[in-house]
């Protein structure tokens, strides 16, 4: 029978046979008592009748007892069992062993990844009993990400999974069987939260240039973070890696402010690139980190430092105007404007004159130009002053100071100073006929205004009338006899000295000695023979007139002593090589020692003056003297007062003869003279001779 079948249906029975008749045959049927059916009785027709609904999958198979009775007596009975199998109808739908699925699953599960299984049974049998799996109505997204096995009800991952996203997916499962009865089941999934997500930095604010000169704790950026983990994992810890002067300081739900530390120095540093990690504290925890680009504003507040503390620069004399002397250079680490430099001169004076005068300097490359030619001798050295100023608001400045040194250039000529210039006076020196080989004669004496090298003088005879009879010291100009004077000589010797100096190129002068050899004045030719030439000049008249009346003065005393030597019988010597006059007009306006390189070295320095006519007056000879002679920014000259007490009480006007003799001719005149008691200091006829001797001079 079908389980389906409805009740009140009727199924036949055989009829049961009884051999025996009448009241012995068959009477009546006995059904057990069961479920579902009865027995019906209908003109001896036996049927079973269905009382109650059939259930195979409560009952597959019914066994019924019927019992059949005869009427005799003893009564008689026979059994019979009818075995019923219900057969099996679509009646039953699948059915979910859970209604709600529950499953967790970690966020970024892989593909493939089993999520849960859901599980359907049918009490059918056969194709009625076969279920099948399929999802309910779900979104596309849940398709995507998800899939069941149709069989076997597992669910699977096969998409990405990001909590994220979707925290959770509720999803419907459907089980159908054969004949499409159908049933459905929840399935929830939860996601899992895994610290897939580091933290992210966003800049709010940002100032943008910082000014250097903010105090510390200025704010100057805000940044926010956000983690989108979940619980732990979305707990962000901030923080400046490295050493700069800023920091983060929390503020409200994950925002931070980036204030300073310290004071800022855009010449030092002009520009950060700060970087802000932030960390989760997940397990493990996750970072990140952004970089952010600060840059300073400059402030003018620095001034412009010059590269040296201070310059010096050198430039030779007679320079071009215009000329570059040296360049001085500021730096200022400011910027732009704040940093540009421009130069220019302090006011000042140099030398009692204003120092714009000297130089002038570019005030875009600091070039320091002379103004105009320098001369040496007129000054050596002079400071000028600049200043370095930016165009900063306010402006800031800074000084140096600038040496300037005025170098030599040979471009004086080396001036005698004695003889006098060829025709300016008439002179002459005196020679002893029995003056010895080396004997000091005369001297040359010349100044080189010029300094070092460029003064250092030699001395040289280029023209002698006799050669080979008197030389010249190199250095210090001293003519002397080469041998001992004989009666062949001439009595006038003229000699040509030229006075050089070592600059390069060397420069020179000359000048004529006029030489008389004669013991006695007497024997002197006419002047005139020797004289120079006469320039049409009253003074120069003057003077010569004057030396001649001198040296007649000069001849008168010198018989007398001739005859007191005579008398004495004694060999006749002068007292004096020579004279020669050095009239003070013949001295230069400014000849000076120049830092102890000049040409007029104390050695050689002469402080006695003669006439021809002092002989008969009181005179002395003292030593050279240093402080005196060629002082620097002076002359070589005497006052009058000088000369009176110099020459005896002698008026000034009676000194235009004057003849300068040399100490070392003094004392060479006092060896000469050794053998008559010359020794030391004399006295002769109230004349006082005072008299010093010089280690450095021999001879």
């Amino acid at each position: 029978m079908l389980e389906s079948a409805d009740r009140g249906n009727r199924f036949s029975i055989e009829e049961a046979h009884d051999a025996d008749i009448g009241p012995n045959a068959v009477q009546r049927y006995i059904l057990q008592k069961n479920d579902n059916f009865i027995l019906a009785e209908d003109n001896k027709r036996v049927q079973l009748v269905l009382e109650n609904d059939l259930d195979r999958e409560k009952q597959k198979n019914i066994n019924l007892l019927l019992t059949v009775l005869d009427g005799g007596s003893p009564q008689r009975s026979g059994t019979v069992i009818i075995h019923i199998s219900v057969l099996d109808a679509n009646d039953n739908a699948p059915e979910f062993s859970q209604t709600v699925y529950k499953a967790s699953l970690p966020e970024n599960s892989p593909p493939e990844t089993i999520v849960i299984t859901v599980s359907a049974t049918d009490a059918d049998e056969g194709v009625n009993g076969d279920v099948t799996y399929d999802f309910g109505h779900v979104s596309e997204d849940e398709v995507s990400v998800f899939s069941i096995d149709p069989k076997l009800g597992t669910i699977k991952v096969t998409g990405e999974i990001d909590f994220e996203e979707i925290s959770s997916f509720e999803i419907s499962v459907e089980a159908k069987d054969g004949l499409g009865l159908t049933s459905y089941a929840k399935v929830i999934i939860n996601v899992v939260d895994v610290n897939d997500n580091a933290p992210v930095i966003y800049i709010k604010a940002l100032s943008k240039p910082i000014p250097e000169n903010v105090p510390p704790g200025t704010e100057v950026g805000i940044i926010n973070v956000q983690d989108r983990d979940s619980e732990k994992s979305q707990q962000v810890r901030c923080s400046i890696q490295q050493n700069v002067p800023f920091k983060l300081v929390p503020s409200i739900k994950n925002y931070y402010s980036v204030v300073t530390t310290g004071q800022l120095d855009r010449e030092l540093v002009s520009d950060y690139n700060i970087t802000i990690s932030a960390t989760d504290e997940g397990s493990p925890p996750l970072s990140s980190s952004i970089t952010v680009h600060l840059s300073v504003a400059d402030i003018n507040d620095n001034p412009p430092v010059f590269e040296e503390q201070s310059y010096s620069a050198y430039v030779n004399e007679n320079n071009k105007a215009g000329s570059t002397l040296c360049s001085v250079a500021a730096r200022d680490p400011d910027w732009r404007q704040n940093g540009t430099v421009i130069y220019s001169l302090l006011p000042g004076e140099a030398n009692g004159a204003p120092v714009s005068s000297y130089v002038s300097v570019n005030g875009d490359t600091g070039v320091i130009h002379a103004v105009r030619s320098f001369d040496y001798e007129q000054f050596r050295s002079f400071k000028v002053h600049v200043m370095a100023r930016d165009n900063g608001s306010p402006p800031l400045s800074s000084n140096v100071s600038i040496s300037v040194f005025v170098s030599d250039v040979n471009d004086n000529s080396p001036q005698i100073l004695y003889p006098a210039p060829e025709g300016s006076s008439f002179m002459t020196e005196l020679v002893p006929k029995a003056a010895h080989g080396g004997s000091l004669v005369s001297k040359v004496i010349a100044v080189d205004a010029d300094s070092g090298q460029n003064a250092w003088l030699s001395y040289h005879i280029i023209k002698s009338t006799d050669p080979g009879l008197f030389t010249i010291g190199l250095h210090s100009g001293e003519i002397r006899t080469q041998r001992d004077i004989s009666q062949s000589d001439g009595m006038k010797q003229n000699l040509i000295v030229a006075v050089k100096d070592s600059g390069q190129p060397p420069l020179s002068a000359t000048c004529a000695m006029y030489l008389l050899i004669s013991d006695n004045l007497a024997e002197v030719p006419e002047l005139k023979d020797i004289s120079y030439e006469e320039k049409n000049s009253k003074l120069t008249s003057y003077l010569i007139i004057a030396l001649v009346c001198v040296s007649t003065f000069f001849l008168t005393f010198i018989i007398i002593i001739l005859g007191v030597r005579f008398c004495r019988r004694r060999k006749p010597r002068l007292l004096f090589d020579g004279a020669v006059a050095i009239p003070g007009a013949y001295l230069p306006p400014n000849y000076a020692d120049v830092d102890g390189t000049g040409t007029l070295r104390s050695s050689y320095n002469y402080d006695a003056y003669l006439t021809t006519g002092s002989r008969t007056s009181d005179f002395k000879f003292v030593s050279s003297y240093n402080d005196n002679t060629l002082p620097a920014d002076h002359t070589l000259k005497k006052s009058p007062t000088e000369f009176a007490d110099m020459f005896g009480g002698l008026d000034a006007s009676e000194e235009v003869g004057t003849l300068l003799f040399c100490n070392i001719r003094i004392q060479n005149t006092l060896l000469m003279h050794s053998d008559h008691g010359f020794k030391g200091k004399f006295l002769k006829k109230k004349k006082t001779f005072l008299l010093h001797a010089h280690d450095t001079f021999t001879g």
